[in-house]
């Protein structure tokens, strides 16, 4: 009987069959055969997205990048609590349903949110916001970045005549400020790094709102204005809060710096002769229309950071706080204008097919030598800027234009009863269909191109008229280039904007003009990026429906 040690070669080492001890295949190098070729599948792979990469980076940055900006910009409204904090969590507990103003808790916080918002120059952009949504905000607005120094001057002016010093910078920064951070102030030469504002602690727990409002003074003056909080007198803004304070807490155990100003102002508010207003009717005389129920209800509709209002409009609804609602009839023009992009983009590619298709079936079947020639001038469109051509279809289609004039001289039309081509629908559609033209005949050329006579001869052969040779033979074979052709023209057309702002007037604009109004000259982005967002979705929805029917492995260009 053989010995079990007796297959091993000498030394005790695996026989050459292949395998390791454990009976795995090994490679040439002694590592397992599976693990080599994993590896060497993925080294390939690599290699293969380090050669794509630069690609898929242009594609990143210039298609998804910009679709995800305009997806995100649909939905985005963080301009309404970014301005705002204040009133947008003190409107959370208002019913807007109610029939009632805001509290005077409301009118309080917003007072703060745009007085420092007009600092910041803000609260008109924040009046452009809303105004999309209720016309009239953006002056309200406005005229509230104007006005609010009213409220608060009523309590400065006071207090100046009881003390001049509560109008000078230098007392409020002792009241307010710590030690260190004035003689941080004092030393500052307004071209280093500003020093970090430092309040007293005991300060900040006794005037809590003085403290918060004095804070945000220092740090935009010393930020933004670039200067020091000991040479520039403190907002009116901080009064009204000092007022506030005084009204809730007792100052008389205070013993810290300028205590004998803070208790002599603290004695001035306790005296009934002191004029106060209520910020409910400092807004009122900013501007009455913040009294207006509708606007408040606005404010609190779109205080959400994320909001379905720019597609709402889009689809010429309006988000109200009893939910979503149709506009009035004379306000809805997007779905009108959607459905004459649509129909008119088809009427655009149905004229391309009919034109391109004798033409690229007669470039298929001339000789190559002249096919070349004539494809010349098919190409000859494309040398030419698009703002030429727009331009020169403007000249011939308008009344006193080329085409017109020679239907006059001709006698087929009476001097005063010319033709209205231009500024219409009419007028967008001859324009854009010869500008598209050419992206219908090259794919349908190129698909007739690869067509075999041989089967057109022999169907007549059979006996098939030309009618039913054409039908039954030729034009089946030429169908993927129509496809080709249509989807390109389509695509196109949906989304052009020059020449229907040329020549299509009010009638014949399509959505994509407005959404360039919107961008260039509205500035609602939102709502540019919502109508683009629909576009976008209604033109994948077509594909898909294409592709549904016809099939896209039915597209090509030729081959």
């Amino acid at each position: 009987m053989t010995d079990a040690t007796s297959s091993q070669t000498p030394g005790g080492a695996a026989p050459n069959d292949g395998r390791d001890a454990s009976g795995q295949m090994i490679a040439a190098d002694g590592r397992p055969l599976k693990k080599s070729l994993a590896r060497a599948l993925r080294a390939q792979k690599l290699r293969a997205l380090a050669l794509i990469a630069p690609l898929l980076l242009f594609v990143l940055i210039t298609f998804i990048a910009p679709i995800a900006d305009m997806l995100f910009r649909s939905v985005e409204n963080q301009i309404v609590s970014d301005t705002m904090p204040r009133a947008t969590e003190a409107l959370q507990d208002w019913d807007a349903n109610a029939g009632e103003l805001p509290p005077e808790e409301v009118f309080e916080a917003a007072y703060y949110d745009l007085f420092i918002a007009a600092e910041n120059k803000a609260h008109t952009r924040l009046g452009s916001r809303l105004n999309y949504e209720e016309s009239g905000m953006s002056s309200m607005f406005r005229r509230a970045g104007r006005g609010l120094d009213d409220i608060g001057e009523v309590y400065q002016d006071q207090f100046k005549d009881l003390n001049g010093d509560w109008d000078e910078a230098r007392p409020w920064a002792e009241l307010m400020g710590d030690a260190t951070w004035i003689s941080q102030l004092e030393s500052w030469d307004g071209e280093s790094t500003a020093p970090r504002v430092a309040l007293r602690d005991d300060i900040e727990a006794l005037l809590p709102r003085t403290a918060e409002a004095y804070q945000i003074f220092a740090e935009f003056v010393q930020t933004v204005d670039e200067d020091n909080p000991l040479e520039e007198e403190p907002w009116t803004m901080v009064h009204t809060a000092l007022y506030q304070d005084l009204l809730d807490v007792d100052v008389s155990g205070y013993s810290g710096p300028r205590a004998d100003m803070l208790k002599a102002a603290d004695a001035l508010v306790a005296d009934p002769t002191f004029e106060t207003i209520t910020f409910k009717d400092g807004f009122e005389e900013i501007d009455e229309d913040w009294l207006l129920l509708e606007n408040w209800r606005v404010i609190k509709a779109y205080s959400p950071d994320y909001t379905i209002g720019y597609f709402a409009t889009a689809a010429d609804l309006e988000k109200t706080p009893d939910g979503i609602s149709l506009r009035d009839e004379d306000e809805r023009i997007y779905a009108k204008l959607f459905q004459r992009t649509l129909f008119m983009s088809l009427v655009i590619t149905a004229s391309c097919i009919l034109l391109g298709y004798p033409i690229a079936y007669l470039l298929s079947n001339l000789p190559m030598r002249t096919a070349n020639l004539l494809m010349i001038l098919v190409l000859l469109p494309f040398w030419t800027s698009l703002l030429v051509r727009t331009s020169a279809w403007k000249v011939m289609l308008q009344n006193q234009g080329v085409i017109n004039d020679t239907l006059v001289w001709l006698g087929m039309v009476a001097d005063d009863g010319r033709l209205q081509m231009i500024n219409n629908q009419f007028g967008t559609i001859v324009a854009m269909t010869h500008i598209l033209l050419p992206f219908m005949i090259l794919p349908m050329y190129s698909v007739m191109s690869t067509i075999p006579p041989s089967y057109v001869r022999a169907a007549k052969s059979l006996g098939a008229t030309n009618w039913t040779t054409f039908w039954r033979v030729y034009f089946p074979q030429s169908v993927p280039g129509i496809g080709a052709g249509s989807i390109l023209v389509f695509i196109l057309s949906i989304g052009y904007y020059i020449t229907p702002e040329i020549v299509g007037g009010t009638s014949g604009i399509f959505i994509s003009n407005r959404i360039a109004y919107h961008i260039s000259s509205s500035l609602n982005w939102g709502l540019a990026a919502a109508l683009g967002s629909i576009l976008l979705v209604v033109v994948l929805a077509l594909y898909w429906a294409y592709d549904r029917i016809v099939g896209i492995d039915n597209v090509k260009l030729g081959g």
